[in-house]
């Protein structure tokens, strides 16, 4: 340093006509060194340990804010402002500040023909001696109220390290009290310095999010091992309860629901939700999805991606920030969100083939402005660990559902082949025939169930009585199969016409389940099952009663709607995609289960 400073001073026309001789310039090389350069480098390196020292376990958006006062201060600054580059609008958008509250300041302001939006283009720190006569600078009157006359915007970088995704640019705009100020390569390099030094502490930060991101994953596997290692098999409903916790402490969240869209992607079907008492939609219930704003929004992507008044649109999310007056709210979910404290809802679509087929939504008690790569990134890992189980669950029902129809085909073929043996050709053909169309109608069934796992077939009108006889009857064959002579089944009492609006081939299956239910529940000293269908008001009643009675905590767990049984679990969720009731029980040492559907009046409804 010193043989620098003595060649600046003998080459410095200034120091020249000083005519200095080699001792005086040494003396003040040395003078300079010791006095003055020790003591500015001892204050950079205390600033810039002070920047660094900021805890980066803090939101980033706090860290900014803490650093902006910081270097606001050591520059002996009036205010500063962070406003990050968004690619997807283009525009420059605010995220903290100091003494410069974000209410005073624009959301966003174009990339384009601004101050923050040169700097992050060219890369480079850019002076504005006068802001009110700078015509790059637009917003001057709240400037020009608050006594800030001159600007230095310093560039910002954020660094990702998920994906392929370039660093977050931005600027850093440190304001000052004086006008026409000219502003020097010192403390250009000065605020340059200290603003890399942000970058460092988010880059730890980032660091450590992985980590917990990490920690997160490996969280939600363990508890899905351990769910599959039990033996009840897996419920989508069971296994979401059992994970939401892991991702509401990572992100803050009060409660969140799970979606299924249909493959026609018209309709949205709530599958869980946790907890239930704080989720605004019903449990079960099918909603069109053009009559709600937000689903329309993320499913078939109704609004362009960008920053909005209240919302903020994301290729991989859309967040509503403030419920409360976002346009694509209703007045029930404003109700909602009021009554219980919600700032923020955050909507996040999960594709099959590169379409939506399932939605998380995520309720938050903070006003979020937007989420950071690895909390998308954790929701996503989430969802699609969801969707596995949700393919492992429907697995479990179609083997569930294997045995009906197998061992009906089982017992027809065994009768048929009897029957050739011994019947007259009258009675052999009749007889043979209805034995064959059952083998031919359940054979079909297992088709449906191995080729069908996902869907439960296209709603259509059915008879209820009819398909409730079918049923009935094929159950009976199977007592006799089984050789359950401990059981008797009552001729059946069905009123005729009772129609309904469903999927005929889950409604089998739910018949299927209720009547293999009664069967193993008669005890074993002996007792009955019957069935009846009649009209109740606007819906059609399907009575199935058996000898025996249920336990009373089993009926209080069914009325709160917390199912374990694989076949019962089948039924709920059929009633529920179906605006039906269930009740079940005791009445004069029976058991009694009465499923009703909404009549279909012939008008498109019910």
């Amino acid at each position: 340093m010193k043989g620098r400073l003595e060649e600046f001073f003998s080459t410095h026309p200034v120091f020249r006509r000083l005519m200095l001789n080699d001792v005086d310039r040494e003396d003040l090389a040395r003078a300079i060194e010791e006095d003055c350069l020790s003591g500015v480098l001892s204050r950079l390196i205390a600033e810039t340990e002070e920047i660094m020292g900021i805890d980066p376990g803090l939101p980033e958006k706090k860290i900014l804010e803490i650093a902006a006062e910081r270097i606001v201060r050591n520059l002996d600054a009036e205010a500063a402002s962070i406003r990050l580059f968004d690619p997807e609008t283009l525009k420059m958008t605010s995220f903290g500040s100091y003494r410069y509250p974000d209410d005073e300041r624009m959301l966003s302001i174009p990339f384009h023909d601004s101050i923050a939006g040169r700097v992050v283009k060219e890369n480079r720190s850019i002076a504005v001696p006068s802001i009110l006569k700078d015509p790059h600078y637009k917003n001057k009157e709240i400037v020009e109220r608050k006594g800030y006359r001159s600007l230095l915007a310093v560039p910002l970088r954020i660094p990702r390290f998920l994906g392929t995704d370039e660093d977050i640019l931005g600027s850093l705009q440190i304001y000052f009290k004086e006008d026409d100020r000219q502003f020097g390569s010192l403390l250009i390099i000065h605020a340059e310095l200290l603003a890399r030094r942000v970058s460092y502490v988010l880059a730890k930060k980032k660091i450590l999010d992985l980590q917990k991101l990490n920690t997160r994953k490996e969280k939600i596997v363990e508890k899905i091992f351990v769910k599959l290692s039990n033996r009840e098999g897996v419920k989508l409903k069971d296994l979401f309860v059992l994970l939401t916790p892991e991702i509401g402490e990572f992100l803050q969240v009060q409660s969140c629901s799970l979606f299924s869209v249909s493959k026609d992607q018209q309709y949205i079907r709530l599958e869980a939700g946790y907890p239930l008492e704080r989720t605004y939609h019903e449990l079960g219930y099918t909603y069109t999805i053009n009559h709600h704003p937000y689903f329309e929004c993320v499913i078939h992507k109704a609004t362009p991606a960008g920053e909005y008044e209240c919302e903020r649109g994301d290729p991989a999310y859309l967040l509503i920030n403030d419920p409360a007056r976002s346009r694509l709210t209703s007045r029930g979910i404003r109700d909602f969100v009021k009554r219980n404290r919600i700032h923020s809802i955050l909507l996040v679509p999960l594709y099959v083939n590169q379409a939506v087929r399932y939605l998380m939504m995520f309720y938050a008690m903070d006003q979020r402005k937007f989420f950071s790569e690895e909390e998308i990134e954790l929701l996503s890992f989430f969802g699609r660990e969801i969707l596995k189980a949700s393919r492992l669950e429907l697995l479990d029902d179609v083997l569930h559902d294997f045995k009906n129809p197998a061992i009906a085909i089982a017992g027809f073929a065994a009768r048929a082949r009897k029957l050739i043996d011994g019947a007259s050709p009258a009675e052999l053909r009749k007889k043979l025939a209805s034995y064959l169309d059952i083998v031919v109608r359940e054979t079909t069934r297992l088709q449906d169930l191995t080729f069908s796992m996902s869907v439960e077939g296209r709603e259509e009108v059915v008879d209820l009585s009819e398909v409730a006889l079918t049923r009935y009857r094929i159950n009976e064959e199977t007592i006799r199969e089984a050789r359950r002579r401990n059981v008797l089944v009552r001729p059946a009492e069905l009123e005729p016409g009772l129609r309904v609006f469903c999927s005929r081939f889950g409604l089998e299956r739910v018949l299927d389940n209720m009547l293999n239910n009664a069967t193993r529940a008669v005890p074993k000293e002996g007792g009955d099952i019957s069935l009846r269908s009649y009209c109740d008001g606007a819906m059609a009643a399907l009575e199935l009663r058996n000898t025996g009675e249920i336990p009373a905590e089993k009926i209080e767990e069914v009325q709160r709607g917390e199912v374990r049984g694989r076949g019962l679990n089948i039924i709920y969720r059929f009633i529920q995609a179906n605006h039906g009731k269930m009740e079940i029980k005791n009445e004069s040492g029976q058991a009694v289960c009465i499923l009703r559907l909404p009549l279909y009046r012939g008008d498109g409804g019910f």
